[in-house]
Parts: C-alpha cells; structure tokens; sequence
C-alpha cells in the first residue's frame, strides 16, 4: 500500500479535516481555553482509534493521542489557540466578526488539524500493513504565550520519542532551517504607596516611578547585550488615576537572545535593575516567569526528509478564486512590506514574484543565523530530534498576527497549504516507520553532536503553575 494509499487517503478525506480547520477557525480561543478545539481534536482521534490522556501537565486543554505499539515512537507536534484582537472575516477589506475578539492570524487552526490528519492516515497504514511502532500527535496548547510546551515537557511526556515533526502556515513551501531565539516573559510588580498626589505627594512611594525608572534602566542596558538581543515591554498597571499615587504599577517584559544561557544571563541583569528601581523609589518589587523557551534547535536530517516527500506528495494547486483573494490582500499591505518579502523570498532561492508560491525549497543558510520570533517547539527539539517545515497558507507579503493573514487562514488558500503539510508530515513519518532505522540513526547523530550532551532543564521553575482558563 505504501505512500500512494497514505496520499491517496488523505485526498479522499480532505474535506472532513477542512472543515475541522474551519470549525476551530469559527471559534477562536486564546491560549489556554482551546476547550473547543482541544475537545474536536480529541474527538476525530478517539473515534479514529487512539487512546487520549488529556490535562498533560496539569493543562486542562493540552493531551496526547497514542495508536500502535512499539519502537519507533514518532510524534506529530500540534497546536490551536488564537491571538487576541484578530477577528477577521475571510475578506479583503477589514471587518472583524466580532469587533476586538480573537482570531487565527497565527493559522493554528490550520496548524494542529494538519497533524490530527496525518495520524490518522499514519493509522491507517500501520493497521493494514502490521507495522511496527508508535504514533503520538501531541495536542499542545498556548503556543502564543510560549508555554505550552514547556509544561508538557516538565513532566516527561516527550521524553521517550525517536523523533518529532511539525510544521507553520507561511507565505511559502519550505523547510524552518533557521534557529529560532530563546525567550523568558517575566512580569514585574512594584507595591508602594498610595498618597493624595496634590496634597501630600511626599507621603507616597510611587510604584509607577518604580517602573519607570526600570525601563530606563533596560533602555541603557541596550548598549551593553550581545548583538541580536531583543528586549520588549509593555507597563500593564500604571495606576488608577493622575491624583493619586500609584501604591501598584507592573510591567511586562520578553527577553529574547540566540540561546538560553544567554537569555538567563539577561534576566539576571534585568533582575538587578528592578530591584535598583525599588531601591530608589522606596517600594517592594516581586516578579513572575511566565514562560521560558529554548531556541530552536534545526534538525537538518529531518528537514531533508520532509523536503524529499514533495515528489510523492504530488503538487500545491490553487484556484483562480485563491488566487483573486491573495491579490486582493497584498493590494492592502505597504508596498515596502511587500518588497521585503520578496526580496526574502529571493534570497531562499525561490520566485520572490509569485504571489502564492508552490515550489519547496530546502535551503540551509551559510553560519549560524538566528530569527527573531521565538516558539515553545524549540523546548521538545532539546528533547528529541524534531523537523519543521512551512507550507503556502498566505499570499507572499502577509505577515503572520495580522487580521490578512486571519483571512487566509480561514480561507481555500489556508487549507490546501495545510492539507500539503498533512501529506508531508504523513509521509515523513511513515518512512520513519518503515526504513528499517536509517533516517533516524542520521537524526539521532546530528542531534547529539548539536546538543554535546547538554540536559534540557525546563526555564518555567517548578513552582509556576499554568493558567487555567477554561
């Protein structure tokens, strides 16, 4: 049966998995409260076969779905919560669905569906042809809040796989051959003391001035981080009114650098100018780590092994109505966005014109290049080996977290990007299954030369908690 009956299932099934997508993408949740979506996940895999344990880690929204039996064990990395404030309807023209609500500008809805299909299919073929091994698809909540995954990992629920594939929704076909940065996100709170600000203003202790000061603080921090550091806050309590002397203030902060060590050096700085700034305004300062992710540690085997699926995955088509909507949208962006990213595209050896490309390119970048972003995939790719790649799910130009690239996601354009992905992470990990250890003896070695023995130890202490919002 073999690779043709995975595709040819996946194609047969293609428009039960759309609508799936389009249901979650109907009903986006922020991280966290993906009950909806945890719960229709959870439902096609269960009725496909697969024995679920839900509230990994603690997580009501976060589960692992188990079919076979045996080595080797594969896991499919899925994901499905929105961003807050991107509602959008499938439309060229800004009209949210429900004015400041949520929405997929992230495309996880086409994200975790694209996994849940490639199990299943992965199932199919397993149960017809007596395969040995294992498939997981990891439901993982709260991606955007870099989390998820961490609380997952603490508990070990990575810890016994061979290997891991994934992929993103993107403007193109290609592999994630880039380390993504490491990040904490760390919220600081000052308590002084409130006073009347016109009459007894030296009765106070400002928590607010206590802020301030600390974003002065990090401000000239800048001058003295490692190049590609990345250093963002916003102040999320600045008290009540001008009158009255802020007793609370907080801020939030994200770290961000090219690994975790470094990122870890940098809270311990930012930690000290904190407490400098409650030092100088006489308040008390406390703080929380909300997340803490590794960077991405690329695992060229698997990448190659996803990029050479294209052939018997069979081409990307889109329609002429894909093709009018894509237009529409670029027609919407600054041109010098648009520019950039062609001249992006160019520059990973694609058509930087092609509005919604349908090529794969396999490019892997020349030292050691870091992206920006940052993602809790990096923590399980310091667990076990793990391949990633990008499919067209957006028109060249739309950038993620944008409500354009809600309206693609929900669109035709986002499900035949994501029905591809589906195909490819099927046929990568079937050929895990079936060839006789090969590519993962090549995943394993480069994984271990990458790693040099170093232990992942979750940056999320033990004590935190993950929220519960469901």
């Amino acid at each position: 049966m073999g690779k043709k009956h995975i595709v040819a299932w996946l194609d047969e099934h293609k428009e039960s998995f759309a609508k799936l997508a389009r249901q979650i993408w109907e009903r986006p949740e922020i991280a966290y409260a993906e009950s909806f979506a945890a719960g229709l996940q959870i439902q096609a895999l269960r009725e496909a076969g697969f024995a679920i344990e839900s509230g990994v880690g603690s997580v009501p929204t976060a589960f692992v779905a188990t079919y076979g039996s045996g080595k080797p064990v594969i896991g499919l990395l899925g994901e499905y919560d929105a961003l807050p404030g991107l509602s959008q309807k499938v439309s060229s023209v800004r009209e949210a669905v429900t004015p400041n609500g949520p929405g997929h500008g992230c495309g996880h809805n086409l994200l975790g569906t694209a996994g849940v299909a490639a199990a299943i299919a992965l199932k199919q073929s397993i149960e017809a042809e007596g395969l040995s091994g294992t498939i997981r698809y990891y439901g993982c909540p709260a991606e955007e809040v870099l989390s998820g995954k961490t609380y997952m990992a603490r508990v070990g629920v990575f810890d016994s796989l061979d290997a891991a594939l994934t992929w993103h929704p993107g403007s193109s076909n290609s592999t994630w051959s880039i380390p993504t940065s490491a990040l904490t996100s760390v919220e600081f709170y000052f308590q002084g003391r409130a006073a009347h600000a016109g009459a007894t203003p030296h009765l106070g202790r400002s928590a607010l001035d206590a802020v301030e000061l600390m974003n002065v603080g990090a401000n000239y921090l800048r001058e003295h981080v490692p190049d590609g550091t990345r250093i963002h806050y916003t102040i999320t309590n600045g008290g009540e009114a001008p009158n009255i002397v802020p007793a609370q203030a907080s801020v939030w902060y994200y770290l961000r650098g090219a690994n975790r060590a470094q990122v870890d050096e940098l809270l311990e700085r930012l930690l000290k100018i904190a407490q400098g700034a409650a030092l100088m305004t006489e308040t008390e300062v406390s703080w929380e780590i909300k997340a803490g992710v590794y960077e991405l540690n690329v695992n060229h085997t698997l990448n190659q092994l996803l990029y050479e699926q294209k052939e018997d995955a069979g081409p990307l088509w889109f329609t002429d109505e894909d093709r009018s909507l894509a237009a529409s949208l670029v027609s919407t962006l600054d041109p010098a966005v648009r520019e950039l990213s062609k001249k992006l595209r160019q520059e990973q050896g694609a058509d930087g014109g092609e509005l919604l490309p349908s090529a794969f390119t396999n490019v892997r970048p020349p030292g050691r290049q870091t992206g920006g972003g940052s993602t809790d995939v990096g923590d399980v790719s310091w667990i076990t080996p793990v391949g990633q790649i990008i499919t067209t799910c957006a028109p060249v130009g739309v950038q993620v977290h944008t409500w354009q690239a809600t309206a693609s996601f929900g669109s035709g354009i986002g499900l035949k990007g994501m029905q591809y992905a589906a195909k490819l992470l099927a046929l990568s990990a079937y050929e895990l299954l079936t060839d006789g250890g090969e590519q993962l003896a090549k995943a394993r070695h480069e994984f271990a030369q990458s790693t040099n023995g170093k232990p992942y130890v979750p940056a999320i202490p033990a004590e935190v908690r993950a929220p519960v919002l469901v």
